[in-house]
């Protein structure tokens, strides 16, 4: 994974967490943004390397920050740290499912190619629907081929995942006739089984007809 420059990083949420934060939380926030910091900066190798340090913040976020907080504030610690490839692997196979949910938001802004597409695809095998619709977000949009990203809006549709939480889909489900074929047999197979057919379904086909071009499975 290649990590992405730092003008990459989110919008500043520093303001709105300053507003909810105790006094406490925004102190232990300040810490814990100085100690990713400062692993940003030094090798991961080296003698002194902070990299543990601000890692067990990104564990303790809910603890320190209120659970509501927790995704943003770990957000926020990934792109300051921007984790070396295989730590950040790490970080997502070792984590909870809220720490998973993080790294996959962060993606973006952190890895420029589609050499994290590893932890979407794992994610996408899971029947967790908040990591479903963690995965199916703007990384995902911008390098899922389109077979994969076709079999991730299934995925979606079978775990009942809003459709909202695909990133692009009007641009990328547009003129798609494969995923139009694949829709309909998805919706066939549920009204023989006398199961109701998800209105996100309908949506999307309607997005594909909108301009029908061809396309490979």
């Amino acid at each position: 994974m290649t990590p992405a420059p730092a003008s990459g990083a989110l919008p500043d949420p520093r303001t709105v967490l300053d507003a909810q934060l105790a006094e406490t939380a925004r102190g232990w926030l300040a810490d814990a943004l100085a100690e990713a910091s400062r692993a940003a900066d030094t090798p991961p190798d080296g003698p002194s390397s902070p990299a543990a340090a601000w890692e067990l913040r990104f564990a303790a976020a809910g603890r320190h920050c209120g659970h509501e907080h927790a995704g943003i504030v770990r957000s926020l610690l990934l792109i300051e740290a921007r984790p070396a490839p295989d730590a950040l692997a790490r970080l997502y196979h070792q984590g909870s499912a809220a720490e998973r949910r993080a790294v996959l938001a962060a993606l973006p802004h952190l890895v420029t190619g589609p050499d994290a597409l590893p932890l979407v695809h794992d994610a996408l095998r899971t029947n967790d629907t908040r990591l479903v619709a963690a995965a199916v977000g703007p990384y995902a949009a911008a390098h899922l081929d389109q077979h994969s990203w076709r079999h991730a809006v299934l995925k979606c549709l079978f775990t009942q995942v809003s459709l909202d939480a695909v990133a692009g889909l009007r641009r990328r489900a547009r003129g798609d006739t494969a995923l139009a074929r694949m829709l309909v047999d998805h919706a066939a197979e549920r009204a023989a089984a006398g199961r109701d057919i998800p209105h996100d379904l309908d949506r999307v086909l309607t997005l594909v007809r909108a301009h029908p071009q061809p396309q490979e499975s």
